[in-house]
C-alpha cells in the first residue's frame, strides 16, 4: 500500500475514488478504487480545494442527485485537471449536499467551469438549488491511498 500527500511542496501523484472524511474542521481524503486520469499529469504545487454546501428543494432532489452523478462522471472522465469531486449529504438531512472539489490549479478550476457538462449541470439544477455556499480553501494536506505499490 501506497500513501501519497499532496501540498507543496509535494507533487501530487495518484488521486482515487471517492470517500472522505470531515473532523475537527480538517479535511482528510480517503480514496480506494479505479486511478484518475489526472494521476501521470504533473500538478502545481498549489491545487485549488473547495467545498460547496447546498440545499435542494427536497421536492427535486433525485433529479439534482441524477444531475450531479453525471455531471461528476463527466468531470473526472474528460477533464484532467479535475482530480476530485466528493458528494455526500449531512446525515438525517438528504437535501444538504456537500462537494469536496480538488482542481490541480486555478486554470483548471476556470476551464472546468466552461465545459459544457458543467453549464448543463447548472442550468438543469437551477430551480432545485435552494442555497450555494462555496467555501475557498488553504490545503494543509491531502493524502490519498492506494492499494497499489
Amino acid at each position: 500500500m501506497v500513501l501519497h500527500f499532496v501540498g507543496p511542496p509535494v507533487k501530487f501523484t495518484r488521486m482515487l475514488d471517492r470517500r472522505f472524511l470531515l473532523s475537527g474542521g480538517a479535511v482528510t481524503a480517503l480514496f480506494a478504487a479505479a486511478p484518475i486520469k489526472a494521476a501521470s499529469q504533473k500538478m502545481t504545487p498549489h491545487p485549488v480545494v473547495r467545498i460547496a454546501e447546498l440545499k435542494i428543494d427536497p421536492a427535486q432532489l433525485d433529479a439534482y442527485r441524477a444531475a450531479l452523478k453525471e455531471e461528476i462522471a463527466a468531470s473526472i472522465s474528460v477533464e484532467p485537471g479535475v482530480l476530485t469531486l466528493l458528494a455526500v449529504s449531512v446525515k438525517d438531512q438528504p437535501n444538504q449536499i456537500r462537494i469536496f472539489e480538488t482542481y490541480a490549479d486555478r486554470a483548471a478550476y476556470e476551464a472546468h467551469l466552461q465545459t459544457s457538462h458543467f453549464k448543463k449541470y447548472k442550468s438543469e439544477t437551477q430551480g432545485m438549488v435552494k442555497s450555494l455556499t462555496l467555501i475557498e480553501t488553504d490545503p494543509i494536506l491531502l493524502a490519498a491511498k492506494s492499494d497499489k505499490p
